[in-house]
């Protein structure tokens, strides 16, 4: 009697400290990054027993596509090819230009998403390209130091500018991580227009995670998107652009909050 009692204490307590819903979540990388980001965030999530996916889109990381050939559609059809791993809907998150790659795919699949997250993300209306929404941000630094291919297929961002503008909060070791695995980004991508409805994006609900330090996609900007697009949720962050490197234990704390 006393070993079976001792048992059923030991399922209790497996049970009462396992997550009493599991999410997916699908991660999206923004601009001059890759997968890598998400690494921390990824693995406090899976710790808690929830399934994560990261997402590698085309032209980044380790992706050859030809640059000539890549858009915001090509990017979006990435993001729905790895959602067809998930076993339910997922809680879809995306970061900066992937802002516009998540709406075009909730304007796509509506039905196979619980949330948007936008952090510290593009969120455009329909009919608008990123760099209509980047032209229109005063408070950005980032447009002085780009500097474009010759084929104007690419753009770069001036390596002593790197750091500041992306992860000037983080440890050495994270920003040494940012300048090994940077490489140009695709530009044509950023002319890309969104094209979205009520009846579809419209319908899936949305969070947005505010960069109160960003010099990239500047708070005044953040807040006339969030304005624009009417959402209700809002949490923030003190940090630069990229708080999933700076402070990633606060982001993965966040999205566990938004997925219950």
């Amino acid at each position: 009697m006393k070993q079976l009692f001792s048992s059923l204490l030991l399922a209790a307590s497996a049970i009462s400290s396992s997550p009493s819903q599991t999410s997916i979540y699908v991660l999206v990388h923004g601009s001059w990054q890759a997968p890598y980001v998400w690494d921390a965030v990824k693995a406090d999530l899976v710790s808690k027993g929830h399934q994560v996916l990261v997402v590698e889109l085309p032209g980044h990381g380790s992706d050859n596509t030809p640059t000539h050939t890549l858009s915001i559609g090509s990017y979006r059809d990435k993001v729905i090819e790895t959602m067809a791993n998930a076993t339910g809907k997922v809680i879809l998150v995306g970061h900066s230009m992937a802002g516009m790659v998540i709406s075009q795919v909730a304007e796509q699949v509506p039905e196979k998403i619980s949330r948007l997250v936008y952090i510290g993300a593009f969120l455009p209306a329909s009919g608008q390209a990123l760099t209509d929404l980047a032209f229109s941000d005063p408070g950005s630094q980032l447009g002085p130091v780009l500097v474009p291919s010759a084929d104007k297929l690419t753009l770069d961002v001036r390596r002593d500018s790197l750091l500041q503008l992306f992860i000037p909060d983080g440890p050495k070791a994270v920003q040494e991580l940012v300048e090994r695995h940077y490489r140009a980004e695709p530009a044509i991508p950023f002319t890309s227009q969104a094209m979205l409805t009520a009846e579809h994006f419209g319908a899936v609900e949305k969070v947005y995670i505010k960069t109160l330090q960003d010099i990239v996609i500047s708070p005044a900007l953040q807040d006339r998107m969030i304005a624009a697009a009417a959402i209700k949720t809002v949490y923030t962050v003190n940090t630069s652009h990229s708080p999933f490197l700076s402070q990633p234990q606060e982001v993965a704390r966040l999205l566990l909050k938004i997925g219950q």
